[in-house]
């Protein structure tokens, strides 16, 4: 397995990235992350591009983000509410994630993916309201970066 180390600047971009993905409620863009960084925009793409190369985020076939696990730039089935504010996270694990990287409640909004019956979980003091459910991963974790929008 290869080792991929991360330099400070890339730290700074992909922190800048994050906060500014958070305070947005979407993915910024590179003339945000750019504007906020005061580095060229051909700089916050080349970071970006080093940072998926590590899998320190997800860039789509066109260079924008996709993913900042455990946020999702696009819409999808699991809508995570908290203190007024929703984002989409990119799977039932990552759900949690939104509110554990927040460290707040929040309430996310789904669908069973195996009958279809909706589904909301509150999430109080780091816990889910319901202890019933079960996450399930069709690939095992050591192929997930084989195709990560697929897993």
């Amino acid at each position: 397995m290869r080792e991929l180390r991360i330099d400070p600047h890339d730290l700074q971009i992909r922190g800048v990235t994050y906060g500014t993905f958070v305070d947005l409620g979407r993915a910024p863009t590179v003339d945000e992350v750019s504007a906020a960084t005061r580095h060229a925009p051909a700089d916050i793409r080349a970071s970006w591009r080093r940072l998926h190369d590590a899998h320190a985020l997800v860039l789509d076939d066109v260079g924008e983000l996709r993913m900042l696990n455990p946020f999702s730039a696009v819409p999808t089935p699991y809508l995570v509410r908290t203190d007024g504010r929703s984002w989409y996270a990119n799977c039932a694990w990552d759900a949690f994630g939104i509110c554990a990287a927040l460290r707040a409640d929040g309430l996310i909004e789904t669908a069973c993916a195996d009958c279809g019956e909706e589904l909301t979980i509150e999430v109080r003091d780091r816990r889910p309201d319901r202890g019933d459910l079960l996450f399930h991963c069709l690939l095992p974790a050591a192929m997930w970066w084989d195709d990560i929008v697929f897993t």
